[in-house]
């Protein structure tokens, strides 16, 4: 690492919280790199890419952003047209083209469980809240993770609003189509089926794609050497 190194940006998605990137800030830090894990608000599509965009207006240097489920269509809405971002990783996450939503993603290719595993909170007037439920959770997003940890990560999960992901893409112009990406994603993903994976990386033309054998949704914390890895190639690149 070097001090010209993008600073980089790590993006949560559904379900999950910061935190949940832990193990890979561990080893970019270890690596000298300089690394952001964002609070993404989970309420709606544009209105958390803005939140992202405000996110790198702040740290005011060329970044790498990093998303997780979710977090990847938020980074492609994010980035798109901002000469600030360098790069795109997707771990686990969605790269969605103009127009589509996660759940139309999800849904292209038999395979996820995600559906019959959520638990749906009604919010008034602003539509509905997901969350996964507890008896679930260790199965369907960290069937990888020991069921200890599992469990913290069930109790500290954030509820995304049904909302976010059944809007599609705003930008006409996806990110991953002007920014060099680099994919990593669970063979065993409940959430995001292993085929729409391997679709999605195809399509980016990414850069690298790792599957992981035998991992899950929570690829950051169950295989954060794979992860890393990705970043740090980002960063080289």
């Amino acid at each position: 690492m070097n001090e010209q190194n993008p600073v980089v940006v790590l993006v949560h998605g559904a379900f999950a919280e910061s935190g949940g990137w832990n193990a890979v800030i561990e080893r970019l830090l270890r690596r000298s790199a300089e690394v952001v894990a964002v609070a993404n608000p989970l309420r709606s599509l544009p209105g958390d890419a803005a939140y992202v965009r405000d996110v790198i207006a702040g740290i005011g240097k060329p970044v790498v952003l990093v998303g997780h489920s979710y977090g990847g269509s938020v980074i492609t809405e994010a980035a798109a047209h901002h000469d600030t971002v360098k790069g795109l990783v997707y771990v686990c996450a969605f790269a969605p083209d103009h127009g589509e939503s996660a759940f139309e993603l999800a849904s292209k290719r038999p395979g996820s469980t995600l559906g019959e595993a959520l638990v749906t909170y009604p919010l008034g007037i602003r539509g509905n809240e997901l969350s996964i439920g507890r008896d679930a959770f260790h199965r369907q997003f960290a069937a990888d993770v020991p069921a200890a940890q599992a469990a913290l990560m069930c109790a500290t999960q954030r509820p995304v609003a049904q909302l976010a992901l059944m809007t599609g893409l705003p930008t006409h112009t996806p990110a991953w189509k002007t920014l060099p990406s680099w994919f990593a994603f669970g063979d065993e993903d409940l959430n995001i089926p292993i085929a729409v994976h391997r679709y999605m990386a195809r399509r980016a033309n990414a850069v690298c794609t790792r599957e992981v054998a035998g991992a899950s949704h929570a690829l950051s914390i169950s295989a954060p050497d794979a992860v890393t890895a990705a970043i740090i190639e980002a960063l080289d690149a």
